[in-house]
């Protein structure tokens, strides 16, 4: 059952006034937009995390890439060190 800012303002009028009655449905009004919002803001949030997630997942596998290369070309001169090395104490 859904009960509509106008029903409830008119069962509370009924029960204690209608003063009562309206202020008490503008606060229930303004707390439900205020949870709204912050709902809303937790969303966005999330939206953000993602986003920033996604950002860093491509920085690593760049940097990750990067170390790889780094890496071959770091044995590729220590095995020409040690071949020339070798070389020149066997002659």
């Amino acid at each position: 059952m859904t009960v509509t800012t106008i029903d409830l303002y008119n069962i509370l009028k009924s029960k204690i006034g209608e003063n009562e009655a309206k202020t008490l449905v503008e606060f229930v009004e303004l707390r439900v937009e205020k949870q709204i919002e912050e709902q809303m803001e937790e969303i966005a949030g999330k939206k953000d995390l993602f986003q920033v997630k996604s950002e860093l997942e491509l920085k690593i596998e760049k940097v990750r890439s990067d170390l790889i290369k780094w890496m071959f070309i770091f044995w590729v001169g220590q095995v020409s060190v040690t071949v020339a090395l070798i070389l020149l104490l066997t002659r």
